[in-house]
């Protein structure tokens, strides 16, 4: 959101509590991107805003958010006390959920990596729509095709893209490993640290496919904790994971925070076979998804 939106944006939220008898004066943002996060002071309640054209997205992740919690899965919490609804203000959709103070201490990867072992068991127990992985790579790769939906995409780089998602995608598809409902995106800005360990948050992704693609979200620190990875698909899918993302980065209708940072950072990673790139302002080597 540009920041008008963003100012509009965290009016309608503080308006939406108020009428809820809720006690907020103020709007912090914590994520501005397509969506936006903001901490409702002094109430302590997380707004999360949308464009009101996206209303039916923001009741599906409620919905989701509802089903995973009563199936024991480790997630965001919606607000208690208040009808789990879409609210619409002024052109957006808010839907107000836990705020969580920020961990004192980092999640560790032993944490985080149990955290997913028991959000992918209760994901085994729900029966939820999701498209299948493979229909997030076509989208993917429609995005590195068309020119019109990624005109500033160079000539060599997207044939890059075209091959590397093409390869992938059918290495992928074609192990025969084991499918189940997975939350699509379970990157580290995904996952809070709470007094009551790490929850994940962001349901509009979920998908099915193998473990593997999700574990391709996570740094490597956590995926050695989770047991029985087959590494060889692990790799690929975080290949592929890459690729997809920097395919997202390049979208012309793309709002994703430092996106011409990312654009070409992961396409270096990609063309030289790293991991994920650093964040820019952090320390080189870090791991951690955009």
């Amino acid at each position: 959101m540009d920041e008008l939106e963003v100012r509009r944006a965290k009016v309608a939220a503080v308006s939406v509590a108020a009428a809820l008898g809720l006690p907020a004066d103020d709007a912090v943002v914590l994520f501005s991107s397509n969506k936006l996060a903001l901490r409702l002071t002094p109430g302590d309640v997380l707004a999360r805003v949308t464009d009101g054209g996206l209303r039916e997205d923001a009741a599906l992740e409620l919905h989701r958010a509802r089903r995973l919690a009563d199936a024991g899965c480790p997630v965001g919490a919606l607000l208690p006390g208040v009808a789990p609804q879409v609210h619409e203000r002024d052109g957006f959709a808010v839907t107000l959920w836990t705020y969580y103070d920020p961990a004192t201490h980092p999640v560790s990867p032993r944490a985080y990596a149990d955290a997913l072992v028991r959000l992918h068991a209760g994901l085994r127990k729900v029966d939820l729509g999701a498209p299948g992985m493979d229909d997030r790579i076509a989208e993917a790769q429609e995005i590195a095709a068309r020119t019109d939906l990624s005109p500033d995409l160079g000539k060599a780089d997207r044939e890059l893209l075209r091959s590397r998602l093409a390869d992938l995608r059918r290495s992928i598809t074609s192990s025969g490993a084991p499918e189940q409902l997975l939350h699509g995106e379970p990157h580290p800005g995904n996952v809070l640290g709470t007094a009551h360990g790490p929850v994940f948050i962001d349901f509009e992704t979920l998908c099915r496919g193998p473990v593997e693609f999700d574990l391709a979200h996570v740094p490597e620190a956590v995926s050695e904790h989770y047991p029985g990875i087959d590494h060889e698909l692990l790799a690929h899918c975080r290949q592929l994971v890459l690729a997809m993302i920097a395919a997202w980065r390049w979208d012309f209708g793309d709002q994703f925070p430092n996106r011409g940072y990312w654009r070409h950072a992961l396409l270096r990673a990609l063309r030289e076979g790293l991991s994920w790139p650093a964040p820019p302002g952090t320390v080189p080597g870090r791991l951690e998804a955009p």
